[in-house]
């Protein structure tokens, strides 16, 4: 609880730095522009993972309050503005402070790319124009990248948990076998013999998909 109370604390020192009711106008357009944004987008129908939609959302949603911020007057930095607005979203959705403050990190360090400038999600949110379609626009960047794609991600998933379960039934079968049918061995040795056969089992099911990864990758190149 004291630990939930810091965090709460540290946000609202983060936001004493900006005028609260600016950050307030931040969150109120920024959001107005994302309903309509995600009404475009969810036309289109669009099969990416979860994670990737996420992050995209959030840097468009910094670059639109990023330009809004500056037609407020009188405030030194608009882009770290857009920033803590997120911020104050994130806090209030539930999320716990530790990740928030985690997510905003991950946030800035992807909203920039290697030359500096801007990630393009962040760039084409701060160009946005009334009633355009310029999340779509960010998504559109993407529909071929495999990387991102839920399909891929959904096979990812599917690929832990056959990893994960697959495992401990053959290391269970296998430590049910050793006690049932050859008594007399000890505990660690039984042990040992169902981590090891568990790990024959888990390290070629993570070598085929590697693989499955690497030809997907190598296809999704060349169509390109």
């Amino acid at each position: 609880m004291n630990k939930e109370l810091d965090g709460a604390k540290a946000d609202t020192e983060k936001v004493e730095i900006h005028d609260m009711s600016q950050v307030e106008a931040c969150i109120e357009y920024g959001q107005d522009v994302l309903s309509t944004q995600l009404g475009y987008v969810k036309d289109k129908n669009y099969d990416f993972a979860p994670e990737f939609v996420d992050m995209t959302t959030q840097l468009y949603l910094i670059g639109v309050m990023w330009k809004y911020a500056e037609s407020l007057g009188n405030v030194e930095n608009p882009r770290e503005m857009a920033f803590v607005a997120v911020h104050s979203m994130l806090i209030r959705d539930g999320i716990k402070p530790k990740a928030v403050d985690k997510r905003i990190e991950f946030l800035k360090k992807m909203s920039r790319i290697e030359d500096g400038s801007n990630a393009l999600a962040v760039a084409i949110g701060y160009d946005h124009q009334s009633n355009d379609q310029s999340l779509v626009e960010v998504f559109e960047h993407y529909v071929d990248e495999i990387q991102v794609s839920g399909a891929f991600w959904r096979l990812y998933d599917r690929g832990k948990k056959t990893m994960l379960y697959g495992g401990l039934l053959v290391a269970f079968a296998v430590i049910w076998f050793i006690t049932l049918f050859m008594p007399g061995n000890s505990t660690i040795n039984i042990l040992a013999a169902g981590l090891i056969s568990a790990a024959l089992f888990v390290i070629p099911v993570f070598l085929i998909g590697l693989l499955i990864y690497h030809f997907k990758i190598k296809k999704s190149k060349q169509s390109s």
